[in-house]
Formats: C-alpha cells, structure tokens, sequence
C-alpha cells in the first residue's frame, strides 16, 4: 500500500514507522500543506494527521485527486456535514475518527452501558477528565467529546457537556455534564469517566501508553479505505 502523510509530527511519524515494518510504503510526507495533486495521485490512501486549521483543505484535496483519506485530526467536527457532501458528491472516500485505539472505541463501548445502568441511580454524579501532553492543539480532546456525548446518549439525567480548562470551574446546573482538561508534559492520552456518590466512586479509565495504539489503527483504516468511496468510521472498521 503506497501512503501519503498529511501531517508529519508526532503521530505522522509513528504511524510512518508501523507502515514501514509490514512493509507499505509512504510516498508523500508533507507537513506545511506543499504537496500538489500530482503528488497526492502516486498513494493509494492519505492519513491526515494535522491541524484543524489544515484538515478540510487537506480532505478536500484527497477528495479532488480521487485518493481516500484516513482523518485523525479532530476540532473541524462543525463542518462535518459540509464536508461529508463534498465527499459524496464527488464519489471520494473519507474514514474519520476522534480516536483510532482499538482500546479507546471499547471504552466508549463500556462508558455507554455503564451510563445506561447508572442513569436510574439519582445519587451517582457522572463528570469526565482528559490528560494530555502539553503540545495537543484543542482543549477538549476529541475523544473526551465523543465519551461526553456517548455517555449523554444513555443518560437521561444530564442534556449538554461543559468544559471546564486545567479542572477550573464546576457546572451551574444539574442537567450539566462536568468534561475538564488537563495538560501534562509526556502524557499520550488519559480519559477518565466517574460516578461518584456520598457513598462510593465507579470509575472506568483508559490510559495509553505510546501512540502505538493510535496508529497502528489509523493504519488499520488506511488498509480498510483502499479502493473504497463514501463515509465511514470506527463502527465500521470493529463492529462495536
């Protein structure tokens, strides 16, 4: 499989080095957005791990040279639906996620049954924390967005999430749903989900500890997305 990397820092990189020991093979690396669609014509699927300033510029442009594209960077969610139709309307192929883990998509599988038993226990107060290293762009991270909205789905009790930077600050209501942030230097990825109550704490915790996970499943997608069109996602890759 010949790859092209939009986006070559960190996650680029680990995911270059996993595709070179199976033996694909990565023939574009840009990271400043200096590629052209000739260069985008010589992969078999794109991986874009960039910036949220970069993202739709970058799909659209995979979308343009008829090359699916794998999109592992997140904060351009809001035009997620602009995007899917130029997509689609121009028969290209798109896989996003907030999160690649294997790991991460199991825990939003536990999250979301948890949720749904503990919604008819009034005395359990659910809040989510995320820990970071201190070079991650956005603040909520993707993945704490997509728990905070898998426990909403199953929890009756609570109707929107609230942000809340370094822990600083608390919810002004009841039907709010405390997300904080935390920033640490080295730190891959920590999300935390907790029902805490006067009498005792259910806690359900991933922690990473390498970007192995991450790209080893971006990789997993780019594999799936060869030759494909349309719209997809980690549901579609697991079945979970």
């Amino acid at each position: 499989m010949k790859i092209a990397l939009l986006g070559y820092g960190k996650m680029g990189k680990a995911i270059e080095q996993i595709a070179l020991s199976v033996g694909h093979t990565v023939v574009l690396k840009s990271d400043d957005g200096t590629y052209t669609q000739d260069d985008l014509k010589k992969a078999d699927v794109a991986i874009e791990f960039s910036t949220p300033a970069t993202a739709v510029i970058n799909i659209k442009n995979c979308v343009d040279a008829q090359v699916p594209v794998v999109v592992g960077t997140t904060a351009w969610y809001d035009q997620f639906e602009e995007v899917s139709d130029y997509v689609q309307s121009n028969n290209g192929g798109l896989f996003t996620a907030t999160n690649f883990s294997i790991g991460v998509n199991l825990f939003w599988k536990i999250t979301s049954e948890a949720s749904k038993l503990l919604n008819a226990y009034d005395e359990y107060e659910p809040s989510i924390d995320e820990i970071h290293h201190t070079q991650k762009l956005d603040a909520p991270s993707g993945t704490a967005i997509t728990t905070a909205e898998t426990l909403l789905n199953q929890f009756s009790r609570k109707n929107k999430w609230v942000h809340h930077e370094n822990g600083i600050g608390s919810i002004s209501n009841e039907l709010e749903l405390s997300v904080r942030s935390f920033r640490e230097e080295n730190v891959p990825g920590t999300h935390k989900v907790k029902f805490d109550s006067e009498i005792d704490t259910i806690e359900i915790t991933h922690t990473a500890h390498s970007r192995k996970g991450f790209a080893s499943g971006a990789l997993k997608a780019a594999e799936f997305m060869v030759q494909k069109t349309g719209v997809y996602n980690m549901t579609n890759l697991l079945n979970v």
